[in-house]
């Protein structure tokens, strides 16, 4: 298992991919968080929650998407180009390459989140004072959404690999996870179909909350993690599982 984890961090370090990615996220993190802290009127970001939620929180909703991604590819890009053949005749053992997968992506997507959610705090808090706004977070709440930030992108890059191992072809699988994640949950939480107490337990809406925001809707950080623990394991299960038991195109 040492020399599969090896291998597989050797291929997320030298992947123009992840590279790639990183640099989207940043870009939009920054983005994000200069139009949402400068361009917002002041009365709707006047209380802690509402500049966790719709300032500072970008951070950790683009570095959960962006994870999800990162893992996704690490699966289905050689699927797709076919490496898969290779690393699969060196260790037949499949079950150890996705278990390699899953650890090399929550390594680097957890990378992904403490980037991310360390760089929306410091726009996010820099906007609030270009405004002359109060900044009502205080160092709790920035620890726990460093800390939970962290931690859901890490647990949704593996949620990815796992996603991606069942799935297998790489354009819908990136699809549904940006459309999961962006629009459905959005929808989903919002109330819009009446389903506000099924959408706060989804992945993205856990995540969230590990992170600290919207208290007043989404479950307690602790709970949010645990769904994310179960998801994470649930989604390498089935990856596993399916990737064993099929062939390679």
């Amino acid at each position: 298992m040492i020399a599969q984890l090896r291998s597989e961090l050797l291929k997320q370090r030298s992947t123009r991919n992840n590279l790639g990615l990183l640099a989207a996220l940043l870009g939009l993190v920054v983005l994000a968080g200069l139009l949402h802290g400068l361009g917002l009127p002041s009365k709707d970001i006047d209380t802690s929650s509402e500049q966790l939620d719709l300032v500072v929180g970008w951070g950790e909703k683009l570095s959960a998407v962006f994870a999800g991604l990162l893992g996704a590819l690490s699966m289905t890009s050689e699927i797709r180009h076919g490496t898969i053949r290779p690393t699969f005749l060196v260790t037949p053992q499949r079950a150890r390459v996705v278990g390699a997968k899953i650890v090399g992506s929550m390594l680097f997507g957890a990378g992904f989140g403490l980037i991310a959610t360390a760089l929306a705090a410091t726009v996010g808090s820099a906007a609030l004072a270009i405004r002359g706004i109060e900044n009502r977070l205080d160092a709790g709440d920035y620890t726990l959404f460093l800390a939970g930030g962290t931690a859901a992108a890490a647990l949704l890059a593996a949620i990815g690999v796992g996603v991606g191992a069942v799935v297998r072809n790489q354009v819908p699988t990136l699809i549904g996870i940006c459309a999961w994640l962006l629009f459905v949950e959005g929808l989903l939480v919002g109330d819009l179909f009446g389903a506000r107490d099924v959408g706060r337990f989804a992945p993205g809406a856990a995540a969230a909350a590990l992170s600290g925001q919207d208290p007043d809707t989404l479950v307690a950080p602790a709970v949010g993690l645990l769904l994310l623990v179960l998801y994470a394991a649930a989604s390498a299960l089935a990856g596993g599982f399916a990737t064993a038991r099929r062939d390679v195109a």
